[in-house]
């Protein structure tokens, strides 16, 4: 462990801190495992779309007791001929939700709700479709969003700051995005509009907190004096420290937030408020381990040319 006698801002004396820039290439090493592992849960696993995003419909109701995937499944395509069932997923307070890969009949609809309502006492069935044109709209549409949030992020960064800052920024929030998502991958969350409104929420949160950072770096710029690569890291460890109070704290708050959404909200913000926590306590860390390292390589390089 590496730690520095720094400056504090005021000039008032000194303390020895956890040297966290000279530690980067540990982060990198970490963060490049993960985004390695998750872009392989993605690809041999893929992705449980809802949905909003593939078209056929989806039942939810209430099972009343335990229940297996290929009970629902049987009993499903026992009862109702016409319907394929392509999953089935337990939610809480035995609840059961199944997926048909079809979009169903008006008939097939009235079929699924008297089926339901005979067998299950408490059923409470309810049962939403979407057109495959639909669900390749809003597909489209969520990467769109995504996309432009990216491009407004280092259109703003680099006129604020400068290109290097907003390159660093966003490598850092899109890897906060694919530890996300490929967590919903792993366990096989639904993956529907609420978790695309999470992820932007997710990529506005972090980059907020990764420009405050970046903010302070900037004006400590203006006082100190650096020449060599050590003067650099000096700086950004300083201001990371400068900081490190803020950022624990504004995360603290946030994340017990979504935590109490989480414990107390309903089944249907269950997974947006999961992909907020992971994010947020994921935003933190890339804010303050990743994109400041990134910018201090990239600067590093350019001071051993010069």
């Amino acid at each position: 462990m590496v730690v520095r006698r720094v400056e504090r801002s005021e000039g008032r004396g000194c303390e020895v801190k956890f040297d966290i820039v000279k530690n980067r290439k540990w982060y990198f090493g970490f963060s490049i495992l993960i985004s390695i592992a998750g872009i392989l849960i993605m690809l041999l696993m893929g992705l449980n779309l809802g949905t909003d995003f593939e078209a056929g419909s989806r039942v939810q109701f209430n099972v009343g007791q335990a229940f297996t995937e290929k009970e629902i499944t049987e009993k499903f395509e026992a009862n109702l001929k016409t319907i394929e069932v392509s999953a089935v997923q337990e939610i809480e307070n035995y609840g059961a939700v199944v997926r048909i890969a079809k979009k169903i009949t008006p008939e097939e609809e009235n079929q699924i709700n008297e089926y339901l309502n005979k067998n299950y006492k408490n059923a409470a069935p309810q049962i939403s479709s979407i057109d495959p044109v639909v669900a390749r709209e809003l597909a489209e549409k969520a990467i769109y969003a995504i996309l432009y949030a990216s491009l407004g992020i280092i259109l703003y960064m680099a006129v604020r700051f400068e290109y290097r800052f907003a390159i660093a920024g966003v490598i850092s929030v899109l890897q906060v995005v694919l530890v996300v998502v490929s967590i919903f991958a792993l366990f096989r969350f639904e993956i529907d509009i609420t978790f695309i409104a999470a992820i932007l929420t997710i990529v506005g949160y972090s980059i907020h907190d990764t420009i405050v950072i970046f903010d302070r770096i900037r004006e400590n710029l203006k006082h100190y004096k650096v020449k060599t690569v050590s003067d650099l890291e000096n700086l950004v460890n300083d201001s990371i420290w400068q900081t490190m109070a803020r950022s624990i704290n504004t995360v603290l708050t946030v994340v017990f937030s979504a935590g109490m959404l989480y414990l107390l909200g309903g089944a249907a913000i269950k997974h947006f408020s999961l992909a907020l926590l992971i994010g947020l306590v994921t935003g933190a860390y890339s804010s303050i381990f990743i994109a400041s390292q990134l910018w201090v390589a990239w600067k590093s390089r350019e001071l051993k040319k010069a």
